[in-house]
C-alpha cells in the first residue's frame, strides 16, 4: 500500500486496525509529505509493520528512500537511490551545507526532469549552473547520507529576522494528546514582519488547552519561535494528494495580526 503520512493516522485512530486485519499485507509506503516519527512508530506497534518511508517529485521521480530490507529510520527518507546525487545548501549563497545543517535539498541525476514545458525562464530559475535541480525542500542529511525534510523554502517562516521552521513547532504541538495534527504558518505582523500563528485540530473527544500548550512550549522553544497564537481549527484544508495546503492557510489568515 502507498499512501501519504495522513492515511496512516486516519487509520491509527480506527480501532479495527490491528497485526491480524493486516497480516496480508506485505509492505507500507509512505510519501507525498513529511510523515511524524510517532505515526511511524504508533503504526509499527499496533501492526508489526514498519512504514517505508521514501523521496520523490513529479521533476525528478524517486530521489532517496529508507531500504527494503534493513532498519528504516523513522522521521527520514533515507539515503539517495544508485546514480542520483544529493546535497543541502544555503538558500542564499548555494554552498553545500555540512551535515546537520538544515538548507536546499537539490538533486542532480538521470531521474531529473531536463526543464519546464515551454518555460525557458522558470527553468533556469529552477537549476543550478553544475546542473542540481532545486526542489524547493528543506531538509538535513546525516553524515551517512540520510536525508530528513523539514518542509517546503515557501513556507519558511522569518519572524523579526528569524528563521523559524514550522516543523519543528508542529512536532511539539503534535505532541500533545488533546491534538490530533496542527500546522504552523507565517501571517504579516506590524512589528516582526511575519508572525508565527499555530493551528490545532482537537482529537476526538478532547478540547486542547491553548494556555497549557502555550506555556510548554515556552521551556521547549526560543522566544521567537513560540507562536504569537495559538488556534483551535476544525480541519486544516488538504490538496488531493493529501498534503496540507499552508497557501490557502495563509489566505485564511492574512489579516489576523491586522484585526
Amino acid at each position: 500500500m502507498m499512501g501519504v503520512p495522513t492515511f496512516y493516522t486516519r487509520l491509527l485512530s480506527d480501532e479495527r486496525l490491528s497485526s491480524e486485519l493486516v497480516a496480508h499485507m506485505r509492505l507500507f509506503i509512505s510519501g507525498s509529505a513529511p510523515m511524524l516519527a510517532d505515526t511511524h512508530q504508533a503504526f509499527q506497534q499496533c501492526t508489526g509493520h514498519e512504514i517505508l518511508e521514501r523521496y520523490g517529485m513529479t521533476e525528478t521521480l524517486m530521489i532517496a528512500s529508507n531500504p527494503y530490507v534493513g532498519a528504516r529510520q523513522a522521521g527520514w527518507v533515507g539515503a539517495s537511490l544508485p546514480g542520483i546525487t544529493v546535497r543541502i545548501t544555503d538558500q542564499d549563497t548555494g554552498a553545500t551545507l555540512p551535515p546537520g545543517s538544515i538548507g536546499m535539498i537539490e538533486v542532480k541525476g538521470p531521474n531529473v526532469f531536463q526543464g519546464y514545458w515551454q518555460m525557458p525562464e522558470k527553468t533556469r530559475s529552477e537549476f543550478r549552473d553544475d546542473g542540481f535541480f532545486l526542489t524547493g525542500d528543506l531538509g538535513q542529511m546525516d553524515s551517512k547520507g540520510n536525508v530528513q525534510i523539514v518542509g517546503r523554502s515557501k513556507d519558511l517562516i522569518i519572524t523579526g529576522g528569524f528563521n523559524v521552521y514550522p516543523k519543528e513547532v508542529e512536532l511539539l504541538l503534535d505532541d500533545d494528546d488533546a491534538v490530533m495534527e496542527s500546522a504552523v504558518i507565517g501571517v504579516p505582523h506590524p512589528d516582526f514582519g511575519e508572525g508565527v500563528v499555530g493551528l490545532v485540530v482537537a482529537a476526538p473527544g478532547r478540547t486542547p488547552d491553548l494556555a497549557e500548550i502555550q506555556e510548554s512550549l515556552a521551556s521547549d522553544l526560543a522566544k521567537f519561535k513560540q507562536p504569537k497564537e495559538l488556534l483551535i481549527v476544525e480541519s486544516l484544508p488538504r490538496n488531493s494528494m493529501g498534503k496540507v495546503q499552508k497557501n490557502v492557510l495563509r489566505h485564511m489568515f492574512k489579516g489576523h495580526f491586522q484585526e
